[in-house]
């Protein structure tokens, strides 16, 4: 009886092997194709940034579908709407971040927000970083790190997300499964940025200070942060 124990075991890792080095390719593949998806997207925003030059036009880029949004403020003193707003986004302590699809709605939360918050459009690169190295899932209400392509199959895999390239390009895409890959990221919790805040923290971003919505600039301060 031990000894068909020990043949089962041996059959089960042989299969365990084997059904590995298969999603391992899987992954490898869909890795690949989402660096040509990507390629793409930067060089048609190039083309059609000369193609504009050329005519003499102007390029104006598609409304941005992506939000990083960093907590620049304590708890302490702050009016009722503005904390429910920062409830609702999952923004709980200072320096946490999270990601938020950009809609009218979400739009407006940020402008309540406003003096609380930084916020902007993050690039691939802050994206990746992020969830590399600050990512963190939550499996069974639990903050567990994600070390592992399983934390993220073992939750994501209805989904059809089973590794962190599937995670990143769900949330840089904003994707149709959006909205359940950026709950499953937990809140993330970043450092006070090297070189510390502006001087007048709590002005506007374009009058010196660093809240508000900052664009493409937010990938400098998550640099700084992460």
């Amino acid at each position: 009886h031990a000894q068909k124990t020990a043949a089962d075991k041996a059959a089960e890792k042989v299969a365990n092997k084997k059904a590995n080095r298969q999603k391992r390719q899987v992954i490898f593949k869909r890795a690949e194709q989402y660096v040509k998806e990507y390629r793409q997207i930067e060089r048609s925003e190039v083309r059609l940034r000369r193609q504009a030059k050329q005519t003499g036009n102007f390029f104006v880029p598609a409304q941005p579908k992506l939000a990083f949004v960093i907590r620049t403020k304590g708890i302490n003193k702050i009016a009722p709407k503005p904390r429910k707003v920062l409830q609702l986004l999952r923004l709980l302590q200072i320096n946490n971040g999270v990601f938020i699809r950009l809609t009218y709605a979400t739009t407006q939360m940020l402008q309540i927000i406003t003096p609380y918050a930084a916020w902007g459009t993050p690039n691939l690169k802050t994206v990746k970083e992020l969830i590399y190295k600050r990512g963190y899932g939550k499996v069974n209400k639990q903050r567990i790190p994600i070390s592992d392509n399983r934390v993220i199959e073992e939750t994501l895999g209805k989904y059809g997300i089973i590794c962190v390239e599937d995670l990143v390009h769900e949330i840089y895409t904003v994707g149709p499964n959006f909205k359940v890959a950026n709950n499953f990221l937990w809140p993330f919790k970043l450092s006070n940025p090297t070189g510390g805040w502006a001087t007048r923290k709590f002005r506007h971003f374009i009058e010196g200070g660093d809240v508000g919505n900052r664009e493409d600039k937010i990938n400098a301060l998550v640099r700084r942060m992460n």
